[in-house]
This record gives structure tokens, sequence and C-alpha cells, in this order.
């Protein structure tokens, strides 16, 4: 049996994406050299972005996976270098594409990404479940999807993904998001700060100049869906988002109680002095499921926290917009919802079945069927002269 071409070596690495950049090894400038010997061992020299990458050992695997495939190799070979300074100059002028100057990809013309703010007037409804199981399940549906934890205060959305303690990867000047095993890619201030523990103390310059570095700093790559956690209320980061993303559409999230619908609004109504549209309210912690009882197959739902909060904010807000903002879903009170998050499982991931997943998964559908809004586009129309 004859040894592989190095030809067909390198079809086979051009399969091999980085984890973090998304993008063929091969495209990147990471594979330094192939070399192929008579007994049919393939050794490949990988060059990392930064020396002590944290995805070495993912890089390391799917390498040796892809070149053991071909017929005639009879071991791979896998050794890691590290880019020089003018190598990694060169990988971030190529992502840039040329440009001196990051800008925010999202706010682009161009862009098809759809950008979903997922805001509240109060903290302590769940809001960062919300996004992160919508996350999750928008990227079951095939979709890339991207979480930026803009809740600067609050950032607990790491935590939830299982990625609390891991820190992005910086080429250059550009910031790689990190990756999660669910396949979506998120930043929060969390994963800048030199520890876990540390205390941010930031006013609105300070405010406004990290949400954009999460937004034009990163690399993100073609996303289908970018998520945003918000703060809650209607402070300075949603007054910047409305700046730096008039096309973002807001989600609102509430929970079925007076108190909580009634600053929900507030935050609706923030979003639409900012010119973006909600396009939606989800009711989180709706009812109990009565773990005991059913009446005539019907099931018992205890209202823990009362009813109607969800559908007093969709029609308050449809009422002062003068469009349809609806009720997207109401995701029941579940004990595997908040063990997911706390074990950094998701509960779409972790117990798909359950109720509440369930629900996430039929609203995160809801959202992937919709199109994307032309709100804050440029469409490239000049006015024509009159005749």
């Amino acid at each position: 049996m004859s040894s592989p071409s190095v030809e067909q070596v390198q079809a086979a690495l051009a399969t091999v994406n980085d984890p973090e950049i998304k993008r063929p090894i091969t495209d990147l400038g990471m594979v330094e050299s192939v070399g192929i010997s008579s007994d049919g061992v393939v050794a490949v020299t990988v060059l990392l972005t930064v020396a002590g990458c944290p995805m070495k050992e993912t890089i390391t695997r799917d390498v040796t996976a892809a070149v053991g495939r071909l017929e005639g190799v009879s071991r791979v070979q896998v050794d890691l270098g590290v880019m020089s300074a003018e190598q990694r100059a060169g990988l971030g002028e190529q992502l840039r594409g040329g440009q001196a100057q990051r800008e925010i990809p999202f706010s682009q013309p161009g862009s098809l990404t759809k950008v979903y703010a997922v805001a509240s007037g109060k903290g302590g409804v769940g809001k960062s479940s919300v996004t992160v199981n919508l996350a999750l399940a928008l990227a079951k549906q095939g979709l890339k999807v991207g979480v930026v934890d803009a809740d600067i205060y609050g950032h607990s959305v790491p935590a939830m993904l299982g990625v609390a303690d891991s820190r992005p990867t910086q080429v250059d000047d550009l910031i790689m998001p990190v990756p999660t095993s669910s396949g979506v890619s998120v930043i929060s201030i969390g994963m800048l700060k030199p520890r876990r523990d540390q205390v941010v103390a930031w006013r609105g310059p300070m405010l406004d100049r990290a949400l954009v570095q999460m937004l034009a700093d990163v690399y993100w790559g073609d996303l289908d869906v970018l998520l945003l956690d918000l703060p809650p209320g209607t402070g300075d980061i949603a007054i910047s988002l409305g700046q730096h993303l008039p096309g973002a559409e807001v989600l609102v999230v509430t929970t079925p109680q007076e108190a909580a619908a009634e600053v929900a609004e507030r935050a609706g109504t923030m979003a639409s002095m900012m010119h973006q549209r909600v396009i939606g309210v989800v009711e989180n912690m709706s009812y109990l499921p009565c773990p005991h009882c059913t009446a005539d197959g019907v099931e018992h739902r205890l209202e823990v926290f009362g009813s109607g909060g969800g559908a007093r904010v969709a029609a308050t807000l449809s009422q002062r917009f003068g469009y349809d903002v609806p009720v997207l879903g109401g995701i029941p009170l579940d004990i595997s919802l908040r063990e997911g998050g706390d074990a950094g499982k998701p509960i779409v991931d972790s117990d798909p079945t359950a109720p509440a997943a369930q629900e996430l998964s039929r609203i995160a559908a809801t959202l992937s069927g919709r199109g994307r809004g032309l709100a804050g586009m440029q469409l490239g129309l000049t006015p024509s002269s009159k005749f």
C-alpha cells in the first residue's frame, strides 16, 4: 500500500477548522510543514496562534483524525509550534479583511446576522437563562450562534455555558470568542478580567467601550444569530446598544407578577426610544406543573407568581408602538432549568424533553423562522432628480 501524497494530506488538513476562528487551518497559515515517510508515517507541524493555546488538544485530535483517515497512513505525528509576531500580524490583517481598524460587523449594511437583544426591566426574572438556552436551541437547528454577555455587572453567561474559567485567545488586537461544546461562541467581560472574583465598577464611557470591544474587537466570523444578554433596566448599556446596533431586535423577558410586568414595559419602551423593534415577550416562571396530580388528563398548573404578566406587557407595548408585540411563550418553573444553569449544562442540552426545554426550543424555532428586519439597515437608495 503506497503512502498518500502531500496534496492528499493538504486536502485532509483543509477539512480541519481552528476551533476558535472557525476557518480551515490551511487558510489561516497554521500548517507549517507536511512530511511523509515511506512507511506511511505523516508528520504535520501546526503553528498555534499563541503559546499555551487552550484549544491545542482539540487541534491535535482533529488533525490526527483527518489525516489518519487517508489510505496508506500508518501513523500521524502532530508537532505544535507557535506563530511569530509577523505571522500573527498577517493573520490579524487577514481576519480584518485588510481593514486597518475594526468596525462592528453587525452594524454594516450588508450584515445578514440576526441580532437579538434580550432585555428585562428588573433582575431575577431569568433573562440570562433564557438567553443561554435560546442560543443552544438555535445552535441545535444548525445555526452559527454567538452570545455577548453584555450584563457587565452581573455576567453569569459563561458559568451557565460551562466556560466560567476560560479565557479568550488574543491574536494581536483581535480577540477570539470562547467556543463551547454546544457550538455556541461566547464573550463576556468576566472573561477579560484578571480574576473571576474581581468587581467591575464602571460608569458610562467605560461601559460603552466594553460593549464596543465585545462587538468590534472580537472575531465572530460569519454568524447566523447573535444574542446579547443585556443588564436589567434602562441604563447606559441599553442606550449604547441602540447607538451601535440600531438594527438589533429586542426580546423582553418578564415573569407573571405585576411588579415584574410593569418594569418590563419600561425596558421595551426604552428599546423603542432607541428606534429598535421589540419582537416579542417571553414570560418566564409562568407556572409550576403540579408534580402530584392531573385533572382528567389535563395538567394542573400552580401559578406561583400569579398570571397575566406576559400578556399585559405584550398588550401594553403593542398599543404603545402601534404594531403587534406577541407573547412568544411561557416557560414553566423547572428544577432542571436551575440545576442546568448551576452546573454549566443548560436544560436544552441536559434535559431536552423537559417542558421548559421544549418551550424554549419552540420559541427558538419561532425566532429562526423570522426574516432579518430592515430596521437600521442602509438600503443603498439615492434620491432621483426631479424632472
